[in-house]
């Protein structure tokens, strides 16, 4: 049966369309999945409980950030360190045992950076307890918790100066809730419970409760320092049901809301991001990140450049190749030259001399008939067969004093030349 070149081979059960989309679509994955890794999102739990600006409980803040999108905010999460230094309105949520030392380089690093909104912790919050019914707990949904007892946090007094205060708190009798004002707003909290600070040196009061005690207030330092003449100041949210998701049930507790969000970042058109940091889901920069920022994002280009034209090249000869011949014979032929041009290269010539004359003496000592074949013995039949010619370990004496290629190959020749005349 008659042939073709390169038939004889299945075909290719996919057609090149098929073969580029799935190429294109895991190129675009692979490419995906690097970035979200040196991005540090790989899709981790952000609905945890905790009081952060992802958190959909009532003590977290998703809420606040869909408000402010609403209003025509540019809102934004951060999980990296380097957001801390945003020049927009940074807002900070730390948790009840955050790290004082921390918070302060924060707010000091910050003072010439841009302006920027703490909202503390009060809340102790979980899942449902064991016990709770059945139709209860199934009605809780993902990120949802139950508000334990109220707890402010002790870190705030050890603060750098001029943020240092101390937060306190105070649970009034059920169903007597507190009132605030300010900002032109009021209304009620929404418990009984109310955290608050006394202080009243360097600070403009913004939210105060009913008998005067502050509930969120805007640093602006002692008179006459470089704080109060340059720095952007920084806004202290004491009692977070102001601003939080249980907070903003009420309109007014939400008009305040943006009413201090405004007043931090000094007026509209003020793009706000949210830390996530300080709350466990910081992201630190390895070289996957590092690949896709300045100045390395161009080499990565690159890269990605080169890597879509030899894929493109594959493609365009995709299909089974043709068997050639192989580039190196097989058989022992080919294995005695490839030895011989490795030594050659390697220019170790003295070592062919030894095992040239070893096998000499053996097919020698078999032309000659002799079992156990030595020089002398080679010599006495040698004399006896061939009189006159020069013996044999003459002969091999010669190969193995010899020093230079052109001397190994006589001395071998004349060894040769003694194998021929006895084999004729």
């Amino acid at each position: 049966m008659n042939t073709v070149a390169g038939q004889g081979r299945d075909a290719s059960p996919f057609t090149r369309r098929t073969v580029l989309a799935v190429v294109l679509a895991g190129f675009a994955i692979f490419v995906a999945m690097l970035y979200f890794i040196g991005a540090g999102d790989t899709g981790g739990n952000r609905n945890n409980g905790a009081a952060h600006g992802a958190a959909v409980g009532l003590n977290g803040y998703a809420g606040l950030a869909r408000l402010l999108e609403g209003e025509g905010y540019d809102v934004s999460l951060s999980r990296s360190p380097a957001g801390l230094e945003t020049s927009d309105l940074l807002i900070l949520t730390p948790g009840l045992n955050a790290d004082a030392e921390e918070i302060g380089q924060i707010l000091e690093n910050r003072q010439y950076i841009g302006p920027t909104l703490v909202i503390l912790p009060k809340w102790l919050a979980g899942s449902p307890p064991r016990g709770t019914p059945s139709e209860t707990a199934n009605k809780f949904e993902e990120g949802w918790v139950v508000l334990g007892e109220p707890l402010g946090p002790d870190w705030t007094s050890e603060l750098p100066s001029p943020f240092t205060f101390a937060q306190d708190g105070e649970t009034r009798a059920s169903g007597d809730n507190a009132r605030w004002g300010g900002l032109n707003l009021s209304g009620d909290l929404p418990s009984n419970s109310v955290a608050y600070t006394d202080r009243s040196e360097g600070i403009e009061r913004l939210v105060t409760a009913q008998d005067g005690r502050v509930l969120a207030f805007s640093v602006l330092g002692e008179e006459g320092t470089d704080y109060f003449e340059e720095a952007h100041w920084t806004v202290f949210v004491v009692e977070p049901d102001l601003m939080n998701n249980y907070g903003l049930s009420d309109a007014s507790r939400a008009r305040v809301a943006l009413a201090l969000v405004e007043e931090a970042g000094f007026g509209d058109g003020t793009s706000i991001s949210f830390d996530l940091t300080l709350n466990g889901f910081g992201g630190s920069s390895n070289l996957l990140s590092l690949a896709f920022q300045p100045p390395f994002l161009a080499a990565t280009l690159c890269l990605i450049l080169a890597s879509l034209i030899v894929g493109w090249r594959a493609f365009m000869r995709f299909g089974s190749v043709q068997a050639g011949a192989p580039e190196i014979a097989f058989g022992k032929d080919r294995l005695v030259r490839n030895g011989a041009g490795l030594i050659v290269r390697a220019r170790r010539f003295g070592l062919l001399a030894e095992p040239y004359a070893a096998l000499s003496q053996r097919r020698l000592g078999k032309a000659l008939g002799i079992a156990r074949p030595d020089a002398q013995s080679i010599d006495a039949a040698l004399a006896a067969r061939l009189p006159g010619e020069e013996p044999f370990s003459r002969r091999a004496n010669r190969l193995a004093q010899a020093e230079t290629a052109s001397d190994i190959l006589h001395a071998a020749q004349a060894l040769k030349e003694l194998e021929g005349k006895l084999t004729r």
